[in-house]
Protein backbone atom coordinates (compact mmCIF):
# COMPACT_ATOMS: atom_id res chain seq x y z
CA UNK A 1 0.00 0.00 0.00
CA UNK A 2 2.80 2.60 0.93
CA UNK A 3 4.64 1.13 -2.26
CA UNK A 4 1.26 1.92 -4.26
CA UNK A 5 1.05 5.51 -2.64
CA UNK A 6 4.85 6.31 -3.49
CA UNK A 7 4.01 5.41 -7.28
CA UNK A 8 1.08 7.91 -7.17
CA UNK A 9 3.30 10.51 -5.58
CA UNK A 10 5.98 9.91 -8.52
CA UNK A 11 3.09 10.32 -10.71
CA UNK A 12 1.26 13.12 -9.62
CA UNK A 13 4.17 15.26 -7.87
CA UNK A 14 3.92 17.34 -4.00
CA UNK A 15 5.51 20.43 -5.28
CA UNK A 16 5.30 21.14 -1.45
CA UNK A 17 7.43 17.83 -0.80
CA UNK A 18 9.61 18.87 -3.77
CA UNK A 19 11.05 22.36 -2.20
CA UNK A 20 12.80 19.89 0.27
CA UNK A 21 14.80 18.89 -2.35
CA UNK A 22 17.57 21.25 -3.95
CA UNK A 23 17.43 21.51 -7.16
CA UNK A 24 20.74 21.88 -8.14
CA UNK A 25 23.86 20.76 -6.65
CA UNK A 26 26.45 18.52 -7.41
CA UNK A 27 24.08 14.84 -6.83
CA UNK A 28 22.06 16.37 -9.68
CA UNK A 29 24.81 15.97 -12.01
CA UNK A 30 26.45 13.14 -11.10
CA UNK A 31 22.39 11.44 -11.25
CA UNK A 32 22.30 12.67 -14.50
CA UNK A 33 25.22 11.99 -15.98
CA UNK A 34 25.28 8.56 -14.63
CA UNK A 35 21.79 7.58 -15.63
CA UNK A 36 22.96 9.13 -19.35
CA UNK A 37 26.12 7.00 -19.10
CA UNK A 38 25.06 3.42 -18.13
CA UNK A 39 21.92 4.11 -20.40
CA UNK A 40 24.32 4.19 -23.25
CA UNK A 41 26.21 1.48 -22.42
CA UNK A 42 23.15 -0.23 -22.09
CA UNK A 43 21.97 0.46 -25.82
CA UNK A 44 25.40 -1.24 -27.14
CA UNK A 45 25.07 -4.17 -23.99
CA UNK A 46 21.43 -4.58 -25.53
CA UNK A 47 22.86 -4.41 -29.05
CA UNK A 48 25.27 -6.90 -28.65
CA UNK A 49 23.28 -9.47 -27.18
CA UNK A 50 21.15 -9.22 -29.63
CA UNK A 51 23.43 -9.51 -32.44
CA UNK A 52 25.33 -12.61 -31.26
CA UNK A 53 21.48 -14.30 -30.56
CA UNK A 54 20.58 -13.85 -34.39
CA UNK A 55 24.49 -15.11 -35.19
CA UNK A 56 24.05 -18.51 -32.86
CA UNK A 57 20.77 -19.08 -34.68
CA UNK A 58 21.86 -18.27 -37.66
CA UNK A 59 24.75 -20.56 -36.77
CA UNK A 60 22.79 -23.18 -35.60
CA UNK A 61 19.67 -23.46 -38.42
CA UNK A 62 22.42 -22.66 -41.45
CA UNK A 63 24.99 -25.17 -40.62
CA UNK A 64 21.99 -27.73 -39.46
CA UNK A 65 21.00 -28.47 -42.91
CA UNK A 66 24.82 -28.00 -44.25
CA UNK A 67 27.03 -31.22 -44.80
CA UNK A 68 29.77 -31.60 -47.18
CA UNK A 69 30.59 -35.17 -48.99
CA UNK A 70 34.88 -35.28 -49.48
CA UNK A 71 35.66 -38.05 -52.33
CA UNK A 72 39.33 -39.14 -51.93
CA UNK A 73 39.71 -41.18 -54.87
CA UNK A 74 42.60 -41.60 -57.15
CA UNK A 75 42.23 -39.65 -60.22
CA UNK A 76 41.04 -42.37 -62.71
CA UNK A 77 38.21 -43.48 -60.16
CA UNK A 78 37.47 -39.71 -58.95
CA UNK A 79 34.34 -38.73 -61.96
CA UNK A 80 33.02 -42.65 -61.20
CA UNK A 81 32.58 -42.45 -57.40
CA UNK A 82 31.58 -38.65 -57.71
CA UNK A 83 29.00 -39.98 -60.07
CA UNK A 84 28.12 -42.51 -57.64
CA UNK A 85 27.52 -40.39 -54.46
CA UNK A 86 25.01 -37.83 -56.87
CA UNK A 87 23.18 -41.00 -57.20
CA UNK A 88 23.04 -42.06 -53.79
CA UNK A 89 21.93 -38.79 -52.73
CA UNK A 90 19.18 -38.47 -55.29
CA UNK A 91 17.78 -41.83 -54.12
CA UNK A 92 17.85 -41.03 -50.63
CA UNK A 93 15.45 -39.74 -48.54
CA UNK A 94 15.91 -36.21 -46.35
CA UNK A 95 18.34 -35.06 -48.90
CA UNK A 96 17.04 -31.72 -50.40
CA UNK A 97 19.79 -31.21 -52.90
CA UNK A 98 23.17 -32.22 -53.55
CA UNK A 99 25.56 -30.72 -56.37
CA UNK A 100 29.17 -31.45 -56.78
CA UNK A 101 31.63 -28.13 -56.24
CA UNK A 102 33.39 -27.14 -58.91
CA UNK A 103 37.48 -26.22 -59.44
CA UNK A 104 36.74 -22.58 -59.34
CA UNK A 105 34.62 -22.62 -56.39
CA UNK A 106 37.14 -25.29 -54.43
CA UNK A 107 39.67 -22.81 -55.31
CA UNK A 108 37.86 -20.08 -53.76
CA UNK A 109 37.33 -22.01 -50.43
CA UNK A 110 41.13 -22.58 -50.17
CA UNK A 111 42.02 -19.11 -51.34
CA UNK A 112 41.98 -17.03 -47.96
CA UNK A 113 44.58 -19.96 -46.66
CA UNK A 114 46.73 -21.10 -49.66
CA UNK A 115 46.34 -17.66 -51.85
CA UNK A 116 44.43 -17.07 -55.40
CA UNK A 117 46.76 -18.42 -57.42
CA UNK A 118 46.31 -22.27 -56.32
CA UNK A 119 47.07 -24.42 -58.77
CA UNK A 120 44.67 -27.08 -57.73
CA UNK A 121 45.08 -28.81 -60.91
CA UNK A 122 48.36 -29.95 -59.39
CA UNK A 123 47.31 -31.01 -55.73
CA UNK A 124 45.59 -33.65 -54.41
CA UNK A 125 42.60 -32.34 -53.40
CA UNK A 126 39.57 -34.13 -52.79
CA UNK A 127 36.09 -33.16 -54.61
CA UNK A 128 33.35 -31.93 -52.87
CA UNK A 129 29.80 -32.49 -52.86
CA UNK A 130 27.97 -29.96 -50.91
CA UNK A 131 24.43 -31.50 -49.19
CA UNK A 132 21.41 -29.55 -48.19
CA UNK A 133 19.47 -32.11 -45.88
CA UNK A 134 16.24 -32.16 -43.36
CA UNK A 135 15.58 -33.84 -40.19
CA UNK A 136 14.51 -36.85 -42.19
CA UNK A 137 17.93 -37.66 -43.20
CA UNK A 138 19.25 -41.21 -41.56
CA UNK A 139 22.99 -39.84 -41.29
CA UNK A 140 24.01 -43.42 -39.76
CA UNK A 141 22.31 -45.45 -42.73
CA UNK A 142 23.74 -42.74 -45.68
CA UNK A 143 27.42 -43.27 -44.18
CA UNK A 144 26.71 -47.32 -44.58
CA UNK A 145 26.08 -47.28 -48.21
CA UNK A 146 28.87 -44.56 -49.09
CA UNK A 147 31.02 -46.77 -47.83
CA UNK A 148 29.61 -49.83 -49.60
CA UNK A 149 29.09 -48.16 -52.86
CA UNK A 150 31.78 -45.57 -52.34
CA UNK A 151 34.29 -46.43 -50.53
CA UNK A 152 36.39 -43.05 -50.94
CA UNK A 153 33.42 -41.04 -49.89
CA UNK A 154 32.89 -39.27 -45.97
CA UNK A 155 30.35 -37.82 -44.95
CA UNK A 156 30.54 -34.55 -43.07
CA UNK A 157 27.62 -32.93 -40.81
CA UNK A 158 29.88 -30.47 -39.37
CA UNK A 159 28.75 -30.99 -35.94
CA UNK A 160 32.24 -31.23 -34.40
CA UNK A 161 33.12 -27.76 -35.32
CA UNK A 162 29.44 -26.43 -35.36
CA UNK A 163 28.57 -27.14 -31.75
CA UNK A 164 31.41 -25.14 -30.15
CA UNK A 165 30.63 -22.06 -32.37
CA UNK A 166 26.93 -22.14 -31.00
CA UNK A 167 27.84 -22.39 -28.17
CA UNK A 168 30.16 -19.74 -28.18
CA UNK A 169 27.83 -17.46 -29.80
CA UNK A 170 25.53 -18.25 -27.08
CA UNK A 171 27.76 -17.77 -23.97
CA UNK A 172 28.30 -14.02 -25.79
CA UNK A 173 24.70 -13.36 -25.68
CA UNK A 174 24.62 -14.71 -21.97
CA UNK A 175 27.14 -12.34 -21.02
CA UNK A 176 25.33 -9.43 -22.49
CA UNK A 177 22.43 -10.17 -20.29
CA UNK A 178 25.02 -9.66 -17.37
CA UNK A 179 26.84 -6.86 -18.50
CA UNK A 180 23.13 -4.90 -18.96
CA UNK A 181 22.44 -6.44 -15.02
CA UNK A 182 25.69 -5.12 -13.65
CA UNK A 183 25.06 -1.35 -15.47
CA UNK A 184 21.90 -1.41 -13.57
CA UNK A 185 23.53 -2.45 -10.33
CA UNK A 186 26.12 0.26 -11.37
CA UNK A 187 23.53 2.46 -11.96
CA UNK A 188 21.42 1.71 -8.51
CA UNK A 189 24.69 2.39 -6.70
CA UNK A 190 25.71 5.32 -7.84
CA UNK A 191 21.72 6.64 -7.52
CA UNK A 192 22.09 5.27 -3.77
CA UNK A 193 25.40 7.34 -3.23
CA UNK A 194 23.79 10.75 -4.83
CA UNK A 195 20.63 10.02 -2.85
CA UNK A 196 22.40 9.72 0.10
CA UNK A 197 24.80 12.52 -0.16
CA UNK A 198 21.48 14.73 -0.85
CA UNK A 199 20.16 13.72 2.18
CA UNK A 200 23.34 14.96 4.99
CA UNK A 201 23.61 17.74 2.62
CA UNK A 202 19.88 18.74 3.81
CA UNK A 203 20.36 17.39 7.75
CA UNK A 204 19.18 20.69 8.94
CA UNK A 205 16.04 20.85 7.02
CA UNK A 206 14.77 17.64 7.68
CA UNK A 207 15.67 18.34 11.35
CA UNK A 208 13.25 21.60 10.92
CA UNK A 209 10.28 19.47 9.17
CA UNK A 210 10.35 16.53 11.48
CA UNK A 211 9.67 19.32 14.36
CA UNK A 212 6.21 21.02 12.37
CA UNK A 213 5.50 17.45 12.54
CA UNK A 214 6.68 15.87 8.65
CA UNK A 215 6.59 12.29 8.78
CA UNK A 216 10.11 10.50 6.98
CA UNK A 217 7.71 9.02 4.50
CA UNK A 218 7.23 12.47 2.96
CA UNK A 219 10.40 13.27 3.19
CA UNK A 220 11.86 10.06 1.49
CA UNK A 221 8.67 10.79 -1.60
CA UNK A 222 10.57 14.29 -2.44
CA UNK A 223 13.93 12.64 -2.79
CA UNK A 224 12.56 9.89 -4.04
CA UNK A 225 10.53 11.46 -6.68
CA UNK A 226 13.33 14.22 -8.06
CA UNK A 227 16.32 11.31 -8.06
CA UNK A 228 13.92 9.03 -9.72
CA UNK A 229 12.90 11.80 -12.59
CA UNK A 230 16.52 12.63 -12.92
CA UNK A 231 17.63 9.26 -13.48
CA UNK A 232 14.94 8.34 -15.98
CA UNK A 233 15.91 11.72 -17.55
CA UNK A 234 19.51 10.84 -17.78
CA UNK A 235 18.93 7.27 -19.26
CA UNK A 236 16.68 8.92 -21.77
CA UNK A 237 19.25 11.25 -23.28
CA UNK A 238 21.79 8.26 -23.14
CA UNK A 239 19.36 6.08 -24.19
CA UNK A 240 18.75 8.35 -27.21
CA UNK A 241 22.81 9.30 -28.22
CA UNK A 242 23.19 5.25 -28.08
CA UNK A 243 20.52 4.57 -30.51
CA UNK A 244 22.12 7.47 -32.96
CA UNK A 245 25.07 5.68 -32.76
CA UNK A 246 24.06 2.26 -33.29
CA UNK A 247 22.03 3.29 -35.89
CA UNK A 248 25.85 4.51 -37.74
CA UNK A 249 27.16 1.31 -37.06
CA UNK A 250 27.71 -0.48 -40.45
CA UNK A 251 25.02 -2.61 -41.87
CA UNK A 252 25.13 -6.21 -42.21
CA UNK A 253 27.60 -7.86 -44.62
CA UNK A 254 28.98 -11.58 -45.13
CA UNK A 255 32.35 -10.45 -45.93
CA UNK A 256 32.51 -8.56 -42.41
CA UNK A 257 31.48 -11.42 -40.52
CA UNK A 258 30.42 -10.70 -36.69
CA UNK A 259 32.32 -7.26 -36.90
CA UNK A 260 28.78 -5.88 -38.90
CA UNK A 261 25.16 -6.03 -38.47
CA UNK A 262 25.19 -5.25 -34.03
CA UNK A 263 22.71 -2.58 -34.69
CA UNK A 264 19.47 -3.69 -34.12
CA UNK A 265 16.44 -4.99 -37.04
CA UNK A 266 12.51 -4.39 -37.07
CA UNK A 267 10.95 -4.10 -33.62
CA UNK A 268 14.17 -4.57 -31.60
CA UNK A 269 14.39 -0.84 -32.06
CA UNK A 270 11.65 -0.46 -29.64
CA UNK A 271 13.42 -2.35 -26.95
CA UNK A 272 15.54 0.38 -25.93
CA UNK A 273 13.00 2.56 -25.11
CA UNK A 274 12.37 0.16 -22.06
CA UNK A 275 15.78 1.47 -20.80
CA UNK A 276 14.79 5.08 -19.16
CA UNK A 277 11.77 2.98 -17.96
CA UNK A 278 13.93 0.21 -16.21
CA UNK A 279 16.29 3.07 -14.84
CA UNK A 280 14.33 4.99 -13.26
CA UNK A 281 12.28 1.91 -11.61
CA UNK A 282 15.57 1.12 -10.65
CA UNK A 283 16.25 4.64 -9.41
CA UNK A 284 13.22 4.40 -7.17
CA UNK A 285 13.61 1.46 -5.54
CA UNK A 286 17.16 2.08 -4.80
CA UNK A 287 16.34 5.89 -3.64
CA UNK A 288 13.47 4.81 -1.54
CA UNK A 289 15.41 2.45 0.30
CA UNK A 290 18.43 4.77 0.79
CA UNK A 291 15.99 7.57 1.83
CA UNK A 292 14.40 5.61 4.86
CA UNK A 293 17.68 4.05 5.81
CA UNK A 294 19.36 7.41 6.06
CA UNK A 295 16.24 8.87 7.73
CA UNK A 296 16.31 6.43 10.32
CA UNK A 297 20.25 7.73 11.09
CA UNK A 298 18.95 11.34 11.46
CA UNK A 299 18.27 12.55 14.97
Amino acid sequence: MNRLRALLDLAIGDRQADRVVPPAGHTVWLTLTTAAAMAFLAVFALALTLATGRLADRWADGLAQAATIRIMAPAEQADAQTAAVLSILEATPGVASARALGVEEQSALLAPWLGADLPLDRLPLPQLVEVVQDDALDVEGLRLRLAAEAPGAVFDDHTRWRAPLVAAADRLRSLGWVALALILAALAGMVTLAAQAALSANRPVIRVLRLVGAQDAYVARAFTRRSTLRAAGGAAFGTVAGMVAIAFLPAADDAGGFLTGLGFRGAGWLLPVLIPIIAGGVAFLATRRAAFRALARIE
